[in-house]
């Protein structure tokens, strides 16, 4: 089943302002692109990011920006995974 979910309005400024930031994580900027990919279009996370999102979702080192991020890729992934 196709998941129609889009990124809001407020993660897609975050992720922006993310990609803007020199000093970001690689992940947090993986994250930031697959977030702002899916805000206007209906592409699903990919099975490699929905893994790095869970895995940011299950650590204690990132930041709670970094984990909203991961939360709303998780959210627009392929629900029959």
């Amino acid at each position: 089943m196709k998941n129609t979910k889009k990124t809001s309005k407020s993660i897609a400024s975050k992720a922006s302002k993310i990609l803007q930031d020199p000093s970001a994580s690689k992940i947090s900027k993986s994250l930031a692109a697959s977030a702002l990919s899916q805000s206007n279009s209906n592409k699903q996370t990919s099975a490699d990011m929905e893994s790095i999102a869970s895995m940011v979702e299950k650590s204690k080192k990132y930041s709670s920006e970094t984990k909203s991020l991961a939360g709303s890729v998780l959210s627009q992934s392929n629900k029959k995974r």
